[in-house]
């Protein structure tokens, strides 16, 4: 089942976020390489596609894993997690319907 794993970005995070990205980075390519990843992206905290200072307000996350439980194991060991950049994760299970 999918699962959508939204990070909520603590306050002035933005350079923990940037010096952890590769690592971040590398775990979504790892769920895509096993064909688990259904999107993955950040939330500008501006109205641009590059928020440049502003930074980003969280990130979304929507994967197949084999239960909850997994799921919130997952999002726990993110290095934007373990770092500080995310100061809440919320993980819900997710049906897509479309596209088909």
């Amino acid at each position: 089942m999918y699962y959508a794993i939204t990070g909520h970005d603590a306050p002035n995070s933005l350079a923990s976020r940037l010096e952890n990205r590769p690592a971040h980075l590398a775990r979504l390519q790892a769920l895509q390489t096993e064909g688990r990843l259904l999107l993955a992206g950040p939330f500008p905290a501006i109205d641009a596609s590059d928020p440049g200072p502003a930074g980003f307000s969280g990130s979304l996350i929507v994967a197949e894993f084999t239960d909850l439980p997994a799921a919130q194991a997952w999002a726990n060991a993110d290095p934007y997690k373990l770092a500080g950049v995310y100061a809440q994760v919320d993980v819900r299970p997710f049906k897509k319907v479309l596209p088909t």
